[in-house]
């Protein structure tokens, strides 16, 4: 008896030892988390609370995956966490993934995505910081696509460089979407591919997407030898690893095909029914929660416009603010400049005014003397012409003196007279000197006064005019009480960005375009693989995705279900 209880006793005691915990973490693209999951916990307790952690709400597009023996799989809602064949040490690992794919990103969307994309890592472009060099350590393209063209490093950089630069402004929200409508275009796009046979027991490959089953050559994966959309298919199941696809024509025999491996099945099965849930829930009126997510979505856009306008309005009022501050010390710079050059202009005006006096002063002198000297010439030939001369000799000598006195006379009456006119010269050129003196010393006054409200501060910036506006450029918290009008305006606001949204989204396609012609020189063929030649022979042709898909369904229902079976 007392065994039997002490039996009970250690069996209870080990019981509540059991722990009612483990730990799981989780593996997101940017990040890694950690969660303490009861044992009791299904797959769905968990994604709901990895996905209120993240602040997700369209959850319908993820999934957390796991790997067993090299086979792919994914966390059932409504089975417990640890019945799934999960690794048993701690911690359990998931990755955080899409599971299911949007047919357009545009129109499904209404939360803003959360990938990891070039600019929300740089932020918007700026010439200060994104100089060249700043890519040098960032590995932008997978080497696979830089070996494939004659390109450097260096080249690469300038190009992504150039393009971001390009794209300067451009709203995170919109660059994000860009960034989705280009990748949903490609034509391996949301595909899941799994190899199976067909009765004849041709190997053939399995895509399963948004749009449906399709059924693919192994060596191309890029365009489907047949289609099967969801509306067409009425019920899909296995058994062991047998797949059965009931057409919704129920005259329609199903059509069946084979896959390697059970686990396989699984995962198919799985991926055809979220697949197919999601493309008739797409054709139904939006559930109320998705209702109510848009309406939230049209708000917050609404808000996001209105700060996207303060923060443009801020921006061109600061902007314009630095520009009259340039221009402000442009201008003083200018006016030190001519006040320099006034001030240097005044003291060679002042020089040269006492330069000039002075010699007009000299000039009075000389032709007062040289007046003097022809006056005494003049009485000095009067005298000599007076005084009687005797002999010839003497008369000779007179004549020869009278004759250099009259030369000497005129010679000097001709200085005289120069001397005079260089005297009225210097009078004149002393007269603009003074007036050049004169309006030296007004311009200087003027450069004065204009420059009298413009101080530099000891930073080197310049003081702005009391009358100029001053901006408040901080960010402040605002308040939003959206009226009818509001709602109309902004609604109008709205489809205007649409709009315009529109032609960036025609002019990116554009852009695209030249720069795949840019560079399509550099490629080298020789090291094309055999997708990339697929790939561009659909592209020669004009062969999208969606427009393959919708000439294959253009036959019936019956007759690719044949031509499959034929295959």
């Amino acid at each position: 008896m007392a065994g039997a209880i002490a039996s009970r006793m250690s069996f209870s005691s080990l019981k509540r030892k059991q722990p009612k915990t483990f730990t799981v973490r989780i593996m997101t693209m940017d990040a890694e988390m950690e969660f303490s999951c009861e044992v009791k916990w299904k797959g769905k307790d968990l994604f709901d609370l990895v996905c209120r952690t993240l602040g997700l709400r369209e959850t319908w597009f993820f999934g957390l995956q796991y790997t067993i023996k090299d086979t792919v799989a994914w966390l059932k809602m409504d089975k417990k966490v640890l019945d799934h064949d999960v690794p048993t040490e701690e911690p359990v690992t998931f990755h955080f993934l899409a599971k299911f794919y949007p047919e357009n990103a545009e129109e499904e969307l209404v939360q803003e995505i959360t990938q990891h994309l070039f600019f929300l890592q740089y932020g918007d472009y700026d010439p200060t910081v994104h100089q060249r060099g700043f890519l040098a350590q960032e590995e932008l393209l997978p080497k696979r696509v830089i070996n494939l063209y004659q390109m450097t490093p260096e080249m690469w950089e300038e190009r992504i460089t150039a393009w971001y630069a390009e794209h300067r402004g451009r709203a995170r929200d919109e660059a994000e979407m860009e960034y989705l409508k280009i990748a949903q275009d490609l034509e391996m796009y949301g595909v899941n591919y799994f190899a199976i046979r067909n009765k004849k027991g041709t190997e053939l490959l399995l895509g399963v997407d948004a749009l449906g089953l399709h059924i693919y050559d192994p060596e191309n994966r890029l365009t489907p030898k047949i289609s099967f959309p969801w509306n067409e298919i009425r019920n899909i199941s296995y058994s062991d690893k047998e797949f059965t696809i009931k057409p919704l024509d129920k005259k329609i025999d199903v059509f069946k095909f084979n896959s390697s491996k059970l686990r396989v099945n699984k995962l198919i099965l799985q991926l055809c029914i979220g697949n197919h849930d999601l493309f008739m829930r797409r054709r139904k009126a939006d559930s109320l929660e998705v209702q109510q997510m848009k309406a939230q979505a049209r708000e917050e856009k609404a808000r996001k416009q209105m700060e996207r306008q303060r923060l443009a309005r801020e921006k061109q009022m600061r902007e314009e603010a630095e520009r009259t501050r340039d221009e402000l010390e442009r201008r003083l710079l200018q006016l030190k400049e001519e006040a320099t050059m006034a001030n240097e202009a005044l003291m060679r005006s002042e020089e040269t005014a006492d330069l000039l006096a002075e010699k007009a002063q000299i000039t009075e002198e000389e032709a007062k003397l040289l007046a003097q000297k022809a006056a005494e010439a003049e009485q000095e030939m009067q005298r000599i012409k007076a005084t009687a001369i005797r002999t010839e000799e003497e008369k000779r000598l007179m004549e020869q003196k009278v004759v250099e006195a009259e030369m000497l006379a005129l010679k000097m009456a001709e200085e005289s007279e120069r001397r005079a006119k260089e005297a009225d010269q210097l009078k004149q050129d002393l007269q603009e000197a003074r007036e050049s003196e004169r309006r030296a010393k007004q311009k200087l006054l003027e450069i004065t006064s204009k420059s009298s409200y413009m101080q530099p501060m000891n930073s080197g910036m310049t003081v702005l005019p009391a009358d100029l506006p001053s901006f408040n450029l901080i960010s402040e918290s605002l308040s939003f009480d959206f009226k009818d009008t509001d709602m109309k305006r902004l609604s109008m606001e709205i489809e205007k960005e649409k709009v315009e949204y529109m032609e960036k989204s025609k002019h990116l396609q554009e852009q695209l375009n030249e720069l795949k012609t840019e560079i399509e020189a550099l490629k080298l063929k020789e090291r094309e693989t055999a997708l990339d030649i697929l790939h561009n022979e659909n592209a020669d042709r004009g062969n999208s995705k969606h427009n393959t898909i919708k000439k294959l369904t253009l036959q019936s229902t019956k007759s690719r279900v044949a031509f499959f079976e034929e295959l």
